[in-house]
C-alpha cells in the first residue's frame, strides 16, 4: 500500500501560492525540483538517459520519471485554470465618479460569488526588451479591486439580482480620476514602462486565505479547488509513486490550461502537448515511432477533476442512487453520453488502484434531466487514443469564488492517484 504525503494544510498552501494557471506551474515546478526533477525546453534536444523531467508551456505542465525504463505510460491529467474574472484589453472605465477596471467572465464563473470580495491581480505580461520579448509573472496580493453588490433596497423584488456579465462585473479601482492608469500601475509593479508591456493575461483572485474549517477541522474552504485540488493531489501522487519505487509504467503528470473554456489552445488538452511529450520520451530513449504507438496502446490516463458532492440543502439536484459524501473517498465519474471518458476498463483500473491504496471509492452519475459538465478526459482520449477514466474528489460550491471540500479527502484522493501511477 502506498502512503501519501498529501495533507489538507499542504493543499491550502498550494492554492494560496497559485492564484493563476502560470503560478500553478511555478508551484508544481518548485515541488518537482525539490525531488530532483529538471526542466527541459521543447526547443532543445532531450537527453537520451532516463531521468526525472518536466516541460512547461504557458499555463500547462507535463512531468515524468523515466528512470524505471517502463514501456508504457500511466498518466494523471488535470487542469490548472479556474473560473474567474479577467482583465479586458482596454480596462480603463469611469462611471459615477469612480475609476473602474473592465473585467470579463472566464469560464463558468458563478458571478454572484465574486461580489463584495477583496480582489488581487495575477497572471503574466509580455515585455519588450532590446534583445526581444520576455515574460514575467504578475502577482499582486493587495485589495485593489472590488465588485460591489447592488443594495437590496434598489432591487426590484429583493430576491436577488440577475447579473449581466457585460455591465455588472466591472471592478471599482478608485475614487475620482487622479490615480494611476491601470496598465501603467501594472507596469510599475514589474519595474518596466507601460510602453514595454505588449501583451497580458491578467485575472483577479480572492485574497482571503485558504483555511481548514469546521468544528473538527474536517473541511477545507478555499478558492480554485476546481481544479487545484487535483493539481496538488496529482503532484503529491507523482512524488509519492516515485519515492515508493517505480512500477512497470512511466508515471506522468499532465496539467493543462484552458479546460474551463474548452481546451482549444496551444497548451490545452486538445493541443499536441501531451502526445508530443510522450512521443519525445520514447524517441529520446532510442525508440522508434512504432515503439511509441505500442507504448500508447498499453497506457492509461486518469483524468482528474473535482466531483459534485451531494449538497445538503439541495439533495433533489442529485441522482438519488448516487449520493456522494464529503470525506467519503475519491469519486469515479461515469456518463453514458461521454461527458466523462470512463468505460468499463477504465473503471476497473481506477477501482483497482483505490483498493490497493486502501481507500473507499464512490461512483458518480449526473441527473439525467440536468446538463452534465465535462473534463479533459474525453478530449484526451480523443486526441491520444489513451484508455481514460474520469475521477475526482468531492466538493461543494463548484465554480464559486470560494469552494468547499473535505480535509480527509485530500489524502485519500492522492493515495488512489499514486496507486494508479504505480500499478
Amino acid at each position: 500500500m502506498l502512503t501519501t504525503t498529501a495533507t489538507a494544510s499542504g493543499l491550502c498552501s498550494f492554492v494560496d501560492a497559485s492564484p493563476s494557471p502560470f503560478h500553478v506551474c511555478e508551484t508544481v515546478a518548485k515541488l518537482l525540483e525539490a525531488a530532483g526533477f529538471r526542466e527541459l525546453s521543447e526547443g532543445h534536444q532531450w537527453p537520451s538517459t532516463p531521468g526525472r523531467h518536466y516541460v512547461i508551456r504557458g499555463g500547462s505542465i507535463v512531468a515524468w520519471d523515466s528512470s524505471g525504463h517502463g514501456r508504457s505510460f500511466r498518466i494523471i491529467g488535470g487542469h490548472t485554470d479556474s473560473p474567474n474574472l479577467r482583465v479586458k484589453q482596454h480596462p480603463e472605465l469611469r462611471s459615477a465618479g469612480l475609476s473602474m477596471v473592465g473585467l470579463e467572465k472566464y469560464g463558468g464563473a458563478w458571478l454572484n460569488s465574486w461580489l463584495d470580495r477583496d480582489l488581487g491581480i495575477s497572471g503574466r505580461i509580455a515585455i519588450r526588451e532590446p534583445d526581444g520579448l520576455r515574460q514575467e509573472l504578475i502577482r499582486i496580493d493587495e485589495p485593489v479591486l472590488r465588485v460591489p453588490q447592488l443594495a437590496i433596497h434598489l432591487s426590484d423584488d429583493r430576491s436577488g439580482v440577475s447579473l449581466d456579465p457585460q455591465r455588472h462585473v466591472n471592478a471599482i479601482w478608485g475614487v475620482g480620476d487622479n490615480g494611476p492608469r491601470f496598465l501603467e500601475w501594472i507596469a510599475s509593479q514589474a519595474d518596466v514602462s507601460v510602453e514595454q508591456v505588449l501583451g497580458w493575461e491578467l485575472m483577479t483572485h480572492d485574497l482571503a486565505p485558504s483555511r481548514v474549517v469546521g468544528v473538527e477541522g474536517d473541511l477545507i474552504s478555499a478558492p480554485r479547488l476546481d481544479n487545484q485540488g487535483t493539481c496538488y493531489a496529482g503532484t503529491r501522487a507523482l512524488l509519492d509513486a516515485v519515492e515508493a519505487g517505480l512500477g512497470p509504467a512511466i508515471p506522468v503528470l499532465a496539467l493543462f490550461d484552458h479546460e474551463e473554456v474548452g481546451s482549444g489552445s496551444d497548451r490545452g488538452a486538445a493541443s499536441d502537448l501531451l502526445a508530443t511529450v510522450l512521443e519525445r520520451i520514447v524517441l529520446a530513449a532510442g525508440g522508434s515511432r512504432e515503439d511509441y504507438f505500442r507504448s500508447m496502446s498499453m497506457s492509461a490516463c486518469a483524468s482528474g477533476d473535482m466531483a459534485h458532492a451531494t449538497h445538503p440543502n439541495y439533495p433533489e439536484r442529485h441522482e438519488p442512487a448516487h449520493q456522494i459524501a464529503i470525506n467519503g473517498g475519491p469519486v469515479l465519474k461515469v456518463n453514458q453520453n461521454l461527458r466523462y471518458a470512463s468505460d468499463a476498463v477504465g473503471e476497473a483500473l481506477f477501482a483497482d488502484a483505490a483498493d490497493k491504496a486502501g481507500v473507499p471509492l464512490q461512483r458518480y452519475v449526473h441527473r439525467a434531466d440536468l446538463p452534465c459538465g465535462s473534463t479533459i478526459g474525453p478530449i484526451t482520449a480523443t486526441r491520444t487514443g489513451l484508455s481514460t477514466v474520469d475521477v475526482g474528489a468531492p466538493q461543494l460550491a463548484m465554480h464559486s469564488a470560494r469552494e468547499l471540500m473535505g480535509s480527509h479527502d485530500v489524502g485519500m484522493y492522492a493515495a488512489a492517484l499514486a496507486a494508479f501511477l504505480a500499478p
